[in-house]
């Protein structure tokens, strides 16, 4: 009897374990697989970074001063993070953890967004009116492209053509050539535009613009503007579903989200998720939308599929910057007033306990956390080693 009963169980825990792998996205080798998040601390100069694997504060690597933007690249294991008050990006080794490069760029960087390539990315110098062009294999800047007043943002089509600047302050979204790595067009839009969405086809770009309470849609290709959307007050995100059907906005003075129809380029409605919304993320199956409610320290979860908010969950002071791990399993949410980073965990619902969300732990991070980047990856032998 225990000859058949021990290889049953072995079997029975083998697959277990494969299940958890298979819901966590975790390749076979999981001994060298990694995890991290990386949190800008504003007032702290510093990153944080968290293990995922374990939800734990890994380290805390000094970069420059005033950290805001951070990103990663898609195609090797290295972080950016925009300094703002020094004027220049940290560049971060994802699989040590350690600061191996800084690069000066211009006045006042708020943004970065790397290419799909992996080997440039664009910085927007809110202080100086232009955008950097980063070589990520040399390390170094390869142009400085003039565009308009206190650009805000520069986003990178999917395409990898055109990266699409707002210009906060001359109420404009200047288009980028990546091959030529000069301007394609200027074009007028709405007061004050902040963030940006690309759609994935790169047909198409949609800007916020907060002081005008209107969304821009944007034909890249003609470079026009192909309508003005009336939407809430203040609205300044965007949250884009991967597939690129609708575009969320969250209207800060409003308490409220918009969706757009992008295909048709209409406001299909909107509804009420909280006080002051900040920021949103879509779940990689497009079915969930997380929204970060600064004024009611809450995060509001709204199915998709049914269109209703089906759980609001309490959060630290002030949350701010969302975003989903690897697994699509678990929410981080910075808490900009308390410094740390609510980690809410989906799961299964359960006769005795039939919530699908809970509060998996709090992490501290440092003073004023505001941006956020995962990275996961399969570490290298060598770095093993």
């Amino acid at each position: 009897m225990k000859r058949i009963f021990i290889p049953v169980l072995v079997a029975v825990a083998g697959i277990a374990l494969g299940w958890w792998f298979y819901q966590h996205r975790i390749p076979a080798d999981a001994a060298l697989y990694r995890e991290f998040a990386y949190i800008t601390n504003g007032k702290a100069n510093s990153v944080s970074v968290i293990d995922l694997r374990s939800y734990q504060l890994a380290r805390t690597i000094p970069v420059g001063s005033g950290p805001t933007g951070v990103a990663a690249n898609p195609k090797k294991n290295e972080i950016y993070v925009v300094n703002s008050a020094s004027n220049n990006v940290s560049v971060i080794d994802a699989e040590r953890n350690q600061l191996v490069a800084t690069i000066g760029v211009h006045g006042h960087p708020y943004f970065l967004d790397v290419s799909p390539d992996g080997l440039r990315a664009y910085v927007a110098n809110s202080g100086s009116d232009n955008v950097s062009a980063l070589d990520l294999v040399r390390r170094s800047v390869v142009a400085t492209i003039r565009v308009g007043a206190s650009p805000g943002l520069a986003r990178i089509a999917p395409d990898n053509q055109t990266v699409v600047v707002s210009n906060r302050n001359g109420d404009s979204v200047t288009l980028i050539s990546t091959a030529k790595l000069a301007v394609r067009s200027t074009i007028t839009v709405c007061h004050q535009p902040t963030d940006i969405a690309i759609l994935p086809d790169s047909s198409k770009a949609f800007v916020a613009c907060s002081g005008s309470n209107q969304v821009a849609a944007i034909d890249l290709k003609r470079a026009a503007v192909l309508a003005l959307l009336d939407v809430g007050r203040s609205p300044i995100s965007l949250a884009l579903k991967p597939d690129g059907g609708e575009l969320f906005v969250c209207n800060f003075d409003s308490d409220s989200v918009s969706t757009i129809e992008t295909t048709s380029n209409e406001v299909s409605g909107s509804f009420l998720i909280g006080t002051r919304p900040t920021r949103a993320v879509v779940s990689a199956d497009n079915s969930r939308l997380y929204v970060s409610n600064l004024g009611s320290q809450s995060v509001a979860v709204y199915d998709v599929d049914i269109g209703k908010v089906i759980a609001v969950l309490p959060v630290g002071a002030g949350p701010d910057a969302v975003a989903l791990s690897q697994s699509q399993n678990y929410l981080l949410v910075l808490n900009s007033g308390s410094g740390e980073v609510t980690v809410i965990q989906k799961r299964q619902p359960k006769k005795l306990d039939p919530s699908e969300y809970s509060l998996l732990t709090i992490i501290p991070a440092g003073m004023q956390p505001n941006q956020v980047a995962v990275k996961a990856f399969v570490l290298t032998k060598a770095a093993e080693k």
